[in-house]
């Protein structure tokens, strides 16, 4: 029921895909003018009417004036952006992807709230073909304008409540695979720096330690940061260390977070691995650069990057993409840290 005052919820392209009983894919196709089956058109149009969707007409002008670039968005402070090798790794293969596809990729970065005007502005300009989205939030406003444009898009990823192609890693399961064999050590009293619990991946990296630590989870050894960086790794260890000072050993979130983690650990005094162990989440440069060298779960960054790229690349090329994920291997690395 619509309260006075609140204009009524937009209809999308999944809303169409729904009551058609057809992939987003193929009603983006009928929207562009590609070609899909007599039965198939018929139940997109008769569900367009059902629902009282309006396509934009820079959706349907994509196919007919191609760009031949993609839009690479990240929803990241700038500082991140630079800092984390796993977006830089995400970057370079989906990057590579494009080029051999003789795409240009075109880099986005979304900080604040005049950026995602601008970039909102930008994609309804009808510049990219479609787009690559890393670090998606729930109900984010650039999600929003990528379903109404129909754009052709993969996530890095699987934001809660987004029905569309999406490329990852099981961050749950390659949580828990770490925090057992961080157990394995003979630690009980284990505490997580939990960053970025308003994203998929935080919130998964959290959910697959405590699966892991079963009867030995305790809330009060959570530290939760803002973002996978390493001054909020410093940060939420000293604040750990100061509420728990016979913590035994710390999962950080990502690399980034696991190097602030030893940096803060060291100057307290301790010592790790003898008086605390430490884990990271990603594989990434900062693994190699610690001292210890970091126990950590492989994150195949270019990977991803190419995968999310070649998703993006089907769909332009009329390929049907179903809305499900694809998962890539996370193996646990260890190393002297723990």
């Amino acid at each position: 029921m619509a309260h006075p005052g609140v204009p009524p919820r937009r209809s999308t392209v999944h809303d169409v895909a729904r009551a058609a009983g057809v992939s987003r894919g193929t009603v983006s196709r009928v929207l562009n003018g590609g070609y899909v089956s007599d039965a198939a058109r018929e139940a997109i149009e008769r569900a367009i009417r059902d629902v009282g969707y309006v396509p934009n007409n820079a959706a349907r002008n994509l196919v007919r004036q191609r760009t031949q670039a993609v839009g690479f968005i990240v929803h990241e402070p700038h500082a991140l952006f630079l800092e984390d090798p796993n977006i830089g790794g995400i970057m370079l293969g989906a990057n590579a992807t494009l080029s051999d596809a003789d795409y240009q990729m075109v880099c986005l970065v979304v900080d604040s709230v005049r950026d995602t005007d601008r970039v909102a502005r930008y994609l309804s300009g009808g510049f990219v073909d479609g787009v690559v989205i890393v670090s998606a939030r729930h109900e984010d406003p650039i999600t929003d304008v990528v379903e109404r444009l129909a754009l052709p898009a993969a996530f890095v990823g699987h934001p809660p409540g987004i029905n569309a192609a999406w490329v990852g890693v099981d961050n749950r399961g390659a949580a828990r695979a770490l925090t057992l064999r961080f157990r394995q050590t003979g630690r009980r009293r284990i505490g997580m720096i939990a960053a970025a619990l308003d994203r998929d991946s935080g919130a998964d990296r959290l959910a697959g330690f405590r699966d892991a630590m079963g009867e030995d989870f305790a809330p009060d050894l959570i530290e939760q940061v803002e973002l996978y960086s390493y001054a909020d790794g410093v940060a939420g260890m000293t604040r750990l260390l100061q509420r728990a000072p016979d913590i035994e050993g710390v999962f950080a979130a990502s690399d980034a977070v696991a190097a602030g983690a030893i940096e803060a650990i060291k100057a307290s005094g301790r010592r790790v691995p003898r008086d605390i162990g430490v884990v990271g989440f990603d594989g990434s440069t900062w693994a190699r650069r610690t001292v210890p060298a970091l126990s950590t779960v492989h994150q195949p960054a270019e990977g991803v990057g190419r995968a999310a790229a070649a998703t993006v690349l089907a769909q332009l090329a009329g390929q049907d993409v179903p809305d499900a994920g694809q998962l890539l291997p996370t193996p646990v690395i260890w190393r002297e840290s723990a």
